[in-house]
Order: C-alpha cells, then structure tokens, then sequence
C-alpha cells in the first residue's frame, strides 16, 4: 500500500481509530464477548474456520468481532493468522465411519441403521422471524438429550456392497499429501489439492457453482447419499512413540452425493461419488463442495466439458474469496499514475479523431 498525499499515516491512524470506535459502538450496550459469538454465533465461527483453514473455535470468534461481522475480512485473519503458525506434521487420515454423529441423514434411504438423527437443523423450520428471541426469551430445553452415536454404517457401504458404487477414486501413493498452503497449485491438480481448495474455498461461489450443475450446465443427477454432523478424533504419528498419538476431537461435516453414470469402455453403469468435508457444522457448504467435486471429475469420468463448473482451473482459481477479496478490494488503492496515462491517452485518441472538437462544438450549441 502507498498513500501518494501529505499526512496520509496521521490519516491512516485516525481512520485506524474510527474503526475501533465504530467496532465498540454504543457504549451503553455491553460489549461482545468471545464466548457469546462462539455459542450463539456458532455457525459463523464454523464457515470462518473452514474457510479460513485453522481449527480454533475462540480465534475464528475473535476475528468475527475484531471483522465487525464481517465474514470475509474475518476469514482473511484467521488465513493470515494461519501462516504464522509452525508446521509439526500431518494427522492421520479421520475414519468418517468411527464419528460420533450428531445428525446424519440420507435422501436416499428412508431406513437405515442406526436411524436418521435430524440433529439441530433449520430445515424443518418455518422461515418466520422469532419475536420471542428479541425478547429474550429463553428457548425450551430438550427434556433428553440423545446420545451420540459411533460406528454407523455409511450409506456409501449399502451400495459398495451391491457393487452399485464406483470405487473412491485412488491416487498414486504418496509420503504425505498435498498442502496447497505451502505449494503453489498447478493445474491439473490431483484430488487431494482440488479437495483442499473446495474445503476452503467461498461458500456463496460454490454454492452457485453447484446450482449451476443442477440447471443443466453439466451433466448431473445428484442424490444426497448421505449427510453426516459429528466429531472425530485426530491421531498423530510421533517418530518417538510406537503409537498414534491422540490429539482430541474435532467437529466436521461429511457429505456424499451419488450420481447417475451410464458407465464406458472402462466401467459398467454405476452410481459415481462426489465428497465434501468441512470444518463445523456447515452442511450447506458440504453439499456444494461434493457437487462441485463430481463435476471436476468430468475428464476422469470421460464426460464432454460443456459448463463452467466441470472446468477445474476457473473453478478452483475464483472459489477462493481471500484471493478475491485482495484482487477487487487493491482497486480501492490510488492508481492516479495509471489514470493520468489512460486519460491522456483517451484525450489524444479523441483529439486524432476530431471527437473532442464535436463534442466541443454541440456543448457550444
């Protein structure tokens, strides 16, 4: 950043300190604590987790407040945050099917084992706005809570069983997985890149994207297999020890979407996969991410590409919203340099082409 004018630092801070102010706001209501927007803004701590790449429930709270609520700025902090921590190694892969579920439901199945668990959801809810919640009033309190449960099946494994469902694609092995916050991406990525830049990418442009395959801009008919909310455990391999060590538990959300395939030279008609895991509770965005996966599985799947979300470098190059942020927020920045040449070089073309003594002579007019 470069500030072309005198006194721009003594601007900067009092624009520093307005902020601040304006962060407080009225100072006759109590300030916002961080174990208030961890509890009761839960699902916006969770998106800025995911998106910002870092697991701390009280930091994704913090840059929450010190974003003023915005979720953008706040899942910059929290990436910006993230690159200053040190890199110990990588965890185990989390076994999905051990997770301690909270909700898990499927559209495609109506039983199932161990049941559907509707868990905290809005989909049931009517879209009204609460009079009660602005007066405080205080919500029912389940008489029981249920407990969570480990060990269900997944529904991916019903159909595995029947050989209805392509086999999770393999990649070549490798010592450890991609890590594209320290690796520049170059396209094509292998699926564990593409993975990680879906986990963390926008949730609105994925959204979109996934919608878009829905109307027919690429060749889908999804199911959602299965959607499952709960915690799993993460192990640590330590050169030291001759176990795993065990970190603690982290919440996520899994979901699988099941797509028609009429099968080719290679493979038989089966139903193909499409995966997303998040961070939190964010089911929305699981979904999209699984979408959005299966459509960039298009060249894999020998399948024409026709619409932008089978096109895996425009896809995984504008879901990123801190790069996009950055690249439409630095046109806030002073370009008068760059304006002054196109300007003059505007006015020489009009002058070349007579335009400015016609524009001249009908404002005369």
């Amino acid at each position: 950043m470069y500030v072309a004018v005198k006194g721009g630092e003594t601007a900067i801070d009092n624009a520093h300190r307005l902020l601040a102010d304006r962060r407080r706001g009225d100072r006759g209501v109590a300030d916002l604590g961080l174990d208030q927007i961890m509890q009761q803004l839960s699902l916006a701590v969770d998106r800025v987790m995911s998106e910002g790449a870092l697991y701390d429930r009280e930091l994704a709270a913090l840059a929450i407040k010190q974003a003023r609520g915005d979720m953008i700025e706040a899942i910059f902090l929290a990436r910006a945050y993230r690159t200053t921590l040190p890199r110990f190694g990588y965890t185990r892969p989390v076994d999905t099917a051990d997770m301690q579920v909270e909700r898990r439901i499927s559209a495609c199945f109506k039983d199932l084992p161990g049941g559907q668990l509707l868990g905290p959801t809005f989909d049931y809810t009517h879209r009204l706005l609460d009079p009660g919640l602005a007066a405080g009033q205080a919500p029912e309190t389940p008489a029981v809570r249920a407990p969570e449960q480990a060990g269900m099946m997944r529904v991916s494994d019903f159909l595995d069983q029947e050989g209805l469902l392509e086999p999770a694609p393999e990649e070549a092995a490798k010592p450890v997985p991609d890590d594209i916050a320290r690796t520049p991406m170059i396209y094509p990525l292998d699926r564990d890149a593409r993975l990680q830049a879906l986990a963390r990418g926008d949730e609105g442009f994925l959204l979109s994207m996934a919608y878009s395959t829905q109307r027919g801009y690429a060749r889908s008919h999804p199911f959602a297999g299965e959607i499952r909310i709960g915690e799993v455990a993460l192990e640590l391999d330590v050169p030291e020890l001759d176990f795993p060590a065990p970190l603690g538990r982290i919440q996520v959300t899994e979901c699988q979407m099941v797509n028609q395939f009429q099968g080719s030279a290679k493979a038989p008609p089966q139903f193909t996969r499409g995966y997303g895991l998040v961070f939190g509770q964010a089911e929305r965005k699981a979904m999209a991410m699984s979408l959005v996966d299966r459509s960039l599985r298009a060249t894999e799947l020998g399948e024409d590409l026709v619409a932008p979300a089978q096109d895996e470098e425009f896809v995984i190059a504008h879901a990123d919203n801190v790069q996009a942020t950055g690249f439409v927020e630095h046109l806030k920045l002073p370009h008068y340099v760059d304006f002054q040449s196109e300007l003059d070089l505007v006015r020489r073309l009009r002058a070349e082409t007579g335009a400015g003594d016609e524009a001249a002579q009908e404002d005369s007019e």
